[in-house]
């Protein structure tokens, strides 16, 4: 049940904080955003506040913000169609109803000759028996189409996605991954307060019991200045000795109160994933020293979120090259059995992992791939370069047919999670 829980959170607040990022850069932009969603699929929760209708849908596979532009359900007003007008306090339409008129009886109903919701505002037409007069109205900014009851706010074209400038367009659209390191960071900077910032020299923290570590005399809060006859001044250097010397004896120079002290360990072996199957690795069952500072948490903070980017690109780059499998991918499934195992051994690590996912969440999203940000993005860099955009019947089918090979790729990266846990 912990797990469940966590789960929900976990992919709640990476969604949240991603789709909230297009939301506040569309509203400040001037974009009208109809819809801010989590999930997919049938709605289970919904309400609207400030023009946009949050919801909460039914498959936890992502989420998404509407913003007008993009709204193949707008109601085109052709000539010839009789609709209800009804109208506010200053004479201009406020509602438009295209269906079932008759339950709107103070509608007043007209046959469009005319009408231009983007840049005019107007509807001109006739009374239904009477084509002797045309009549002209103002339709009001935030007027409403009423289809089967249901209201959808118009959107003139300086409110739609297509009609801002290119930066703002590009701003809207990076808004979503960058939220998602910014959460990283902030995670990273809480990691920082509550349990320090790892300090840059190679200084032991808490000593596994039973451990070589322990076995070879090494304290809390030593420092390791040498190994053999090879200076050390960082835990990564330390760390690389350890690892490459699996049950190999070393001796070892330690700073210890103001003094030198000699001592020899033996890293114990330990079986791992690597990149080319199984390998064996030096293990002294110590854990790095950490500092509690202001200075050390805010760099601890920038830090963890670069070295964890670039660890994912990097893997990233391999698999795109073939070096490492597509089997090595995790969906839905594979997620939440990796938040099990991590959920088991504590609250610091479900931070650690909910920041991990959330730079990853970033990079796979600036991937510039269709239906991704990252491909919207490319896009609109492509206008910028030529000078006008490309045709959005254009756009349409490359992001339909690239969404359809995601959803492809999402069922076979699930079969591989499933595969892994059950056969």
């Amino acid at each position: 049940m912990n797990t469940v829980i966590a789960f929900i959170f976990m992919f709640g607040l990476l969604v949240f904080i991603h789709e909230w990022g297009h939301l506040i850069f569309a509203k400040r932009a001037g974009m009208l955003a109809r819809e801010f969603a989590i999930g997919f699929g049938p709605k289970i929760f919904a309400f609207t506040r400030n023009e946009t209708v949050y919801t909460i849908r039914l498959l936890p596979i992502g989420g998404y913000v509407r913003v007008a532009g993009e709204d193949p359900e707008i109601i085109e007003l052709k000539p010839g169609y009789h609709v209800g007008l009804e109208f506010n306090d200053d004479g201009k339409v406020n509602r438009i109803i295209v269906n079932n008129k008759s339950k709107h009886p103070n509608a007043r109903v007209v046959e469009i000759e005319y009408a231009d919701l983007d840049h005019r505002l107007v509807i001109e037409g006739y009374e239904p028996d009477d084509h002797d007069e045309k009549l002209q109205f103002e339709v009001d900014r935030k007027a409403f189409f009423v289809m089967d009851e249901r209201e959808t706010q118009i959107a003139p074209y300086d409110r739609q996605f297509a009609s801002k400038s290119v930066g703002k367009r590009a701003m809207q659209l990076f808004a979503g991954p960058m939220m998602n390191f910014i959460l990283a960071m902030v995670i990273f900077f809480i990691l920082g307060i509550i349990q320090g910032a790892p300090v840059d020299q190679a200084q032991m923290g808490e000593i596994e019991e039973g451990s070589p570590a322990e076995t070879a005399g090494l304290q809390k809060n030593d420092e390791v200045v040498k190994i053999g006859d090879t200076s050390v001044s960082t835990w990564d250097e330390f760390t690389t000795i350890v690892r490459a010397n699996p049950g190999q004896e070393l001796d070892i120079i330690v700073q210890r109160n103001g003094e030198q002290v000699p001592l020899t360990v033996t890293p114990r072996e330990l079986e791992v994933e690597g990149v080319d199957g199984k390998e064996t690795i030096g293990q002294l069952g110590v854990n790095l020293a950490y500092e509690k500072s202001v200075l050390g948490t805010l760099k601890y903070g920038f830090t963890q979120t670069y070295d964890t980017t670039k660890l994912i690109l990097t893997n990233l780059g391999m698999l795109i090259t073939g070096q490492v499998s597509i089997d090595m991918l995790s969906g839905p499934v594979g997620i939440y059995d990796a938040t099990d195992q991590v959920v088991q051994t504590g609250f610091m690590n479900f931070l650690l992992w909910t920041a991990i996912l959330s730079i990853n969440l970033g990079i796979v999203n600036l991937v510039p791939l269709p239906a991704l940000d990252g491909g919207r993005l490319l896009f609109v860099g492509v206008e910028a370069i030529r000078g006008k955009p490309i045709a959005p019947e254009k756009e349409g089918i490359f992001h339909f047919v690239g969404f359809a090979l995601l959803m492809l790729l999402m069922i076979v990266v699930t079969w591989n999670d499933i595969q892994r846990l059950f056969l």
